[in-house]
């Protein structure tokens, strides 16, 4: 073992200790002894870890791989409109969804986003809850699965370590803070590891300017590919030749922004915070670190391009392989010396921090569907405190087994598996979450439709119209996004009005300022 990789290892070694720790932390301090601490952490976030670890669990290894990758392959044009539409989808989340949305859940006594949906529409039978638990199953485990496959590529790409061990390892980390200290631990990991992936950032943004030959060579190479540094145009790079980039592939994705109304993970944090006066900050802080490191991001993927001319690291041809310009640049960045090679295990540490800050909540939050939504609401089984922390934590091991099936391929793509998912929630929840709380006419079978509906289209859309090509060429997203919302307004006008005391409870949550 050479002395750089002995640097880098110790680093990542010690920046795991530190997440098992928390999670150590978190379990004698109590915080999963019970339901309402291990899915909601008590609401005692404050609104610097909000913000943060909303983000973080945000930005899956997509930013440090999926967004980079796509970059050095097509130029600006489609990272640059997605992370348009994530960083409005981001700043509308956070304004209109966020207070209303913890003061409805604190008035109905939701810990979870499906006990909501059965709560805010009375649904005493828990269908709601059910179908919405189904929904997170389906979405949230290919979602973890595109995690498990950064951690196996990030040591394969580094160290020629077996891409299978290296997945299994990262996942057995995070499955161990999780299960240990619940949402407090998540939460609080999930702040750090955002300081790492920013340090991550910056780090490589600097060094892969001066590996590429300085700012203006990085610049007159990406202007040397027809349409790379164009928002209308893209590259690509198989053809050597302009893409069309037309108003269609804008709007289509600029719909990224639409699933953040319906991410289950990230909206538990607005129904977990101290204090909903204190959002505003968390807002604040979240918008402006989510627009630069999005922006960082794709640049890192363009200064790699110049890299590679400059013969420092590989040239790419795949999405597989352009994902791992970072993990690249790292391992050379390790060749500079000690302090450059624990630099280099910092940022790859931000790597696994991406990975790890949104599986760890979209495995809690897939536990808390089955053992409270699925299995006590839905099917009524009776379970002490004991035993539902018990399903709990055994819902986290048995999702994250099959994460790792799925992700035993080392050629899938980070970005597919996740734009896939991203469509499914925003489909699904999105639409429904947003008339929940602004529609006072909408009732519990509109909601159903919604959520059915929206959840179907995305796999229809996907596997049935967009292979046609052309003008249906769109992100399942966008068209899955507003059929549900006509299949909500359609059926909720086509049924009974909501009870009384539906409406007065909206009313009552309205009037809150």
């Amino acid at each position: 073992m050479t002395t750089a990789q002995f640097c880098i290892i110790a680093a990542i070694i010690i920046y795991l200790i530190l997440m098992i720790y928390v999670g150590f932390y978190f379990s004698r301090q109590g915080s999963g002894s019970s339901s309402h601490e291990f899915y909601l952490g008590g609401r005692k976030l404050g609104p610097i870890v909000t913000a943060m670890s909303a983000e973080a669990s945000d930005m899956s290894s997509w930013l440090l791989m999926g967004l980079p990758g796509l970059a050095y392959l097509s130029g600006i044009a489609e990272p640059g409109w997605t992370a348009i539409g994530l960083a409005v989808g981001t700043y509308l989340n956070w304004l209109i969804v966020a207070k209303r949305l913890r003061c409805y859940s604190v008035r109905t006594g939701a810990i979870t986003i499906p006990d909501f949906f059965s709560r805010r529409y009375r649904d005493d039978r828990h269908v709601l809850s059910c179908i919405a638990a189904v929904v997170i199953l389906i979405f949230f485990i290919p979602y973890t699965a595109s995690g498990f496959k950064a951690v196996g590529t990030l040591f394969n790409s580094l160290f020629r370590v077996d891409y299978h061990v290296a997945m299994i390892v990262g996942a057995v980390v995070i499955i161990g803070y999780t299960v240990l200290g619940g949402f407090l631990a998540v939460s609080t990991t999930d702040l750090i590891q955002s300081i790492v992936m920013s340090i991550a950032l910056v780090v490589i943004v600097f060094f892969g300017i001066q590996q590429a030959g300085g700012w203006d060579v990085v610049m007159q190479n990406a202007s040397a590919l027809p349409g790379y540094l164009n928002l209308a145009r893209g590259h690509n790079m198989a053809t050597g030749e302009a893409a069309t980039y037309g108003a269609l592939s804008i709007v289509s994705t600029l719909a990224w922004g639409l699933g953040y109304f319906g991410m289950p993970h990230i909206l538990l944090r607005f129904m977990a915070i101290r204090d909903e006066n204190k959002l505003k900050i968390s807002r604040r802080i979240a918008s402006v670190w989510v627009i630069i490191s999005m922006f960082v991001a794709i640049l890192i993927g363009i200064i790699g391009y110049s890299v590679s001319l400059n013969g420092k690291i590989p040239v790419f041809s795949s999405s597989a392989e352009s994902e791992t310009v970072i993990v690249q640049l790292a391992g050379l960045l390790s060749r500079h010396g000690v302090f450059f090679a624990l630099a280099a295990g910092v940022v790859l540490a931000g790597i696994l921090a991406c990975t790890m800050s949104t599986a760890d909540s979209q495995l809690l939050t897939a536990a808390s569907s089955v053992s409270q939504d699925l299995l006590q609401d839905f099917f009524h089984v009776k379970m002490s405190e004991g035993a539902s922390m018990l399903v709990a934590r055994g819902t986290v091991i048995a999702i994250a087994l099959v994460s790792v099936v799925l992700a035993w391929d080392p050629n899938s793509s980070v970005f597919t598996i996740v734009s896939f998912a991203w469509a499914g929630f925003g489909a699904a929840f999105g639409p429904v979450m947003l008339f929940a709380l602004f529609w006072k006419r909408s009732n519990k079978w509109g909601a159903l439709a919604g959520m059915i509906t929206g959840g179907v289209m995305v796999f229809a859309w996907k596997y049935l119209v967009r292979p046609i090509g052309g003008a249906w060429n769109i992100y399942e997203l966008l068209p899955a996004f507003l059929v549900a919302c006509v299949a909500i307004v359609a059926v909720s006008l086509a049924t009974a009005s909501p009870a009384q005391d539906i409406c007065d409870e909206f009313d009552a949550v309205k009037a809150v300022r």
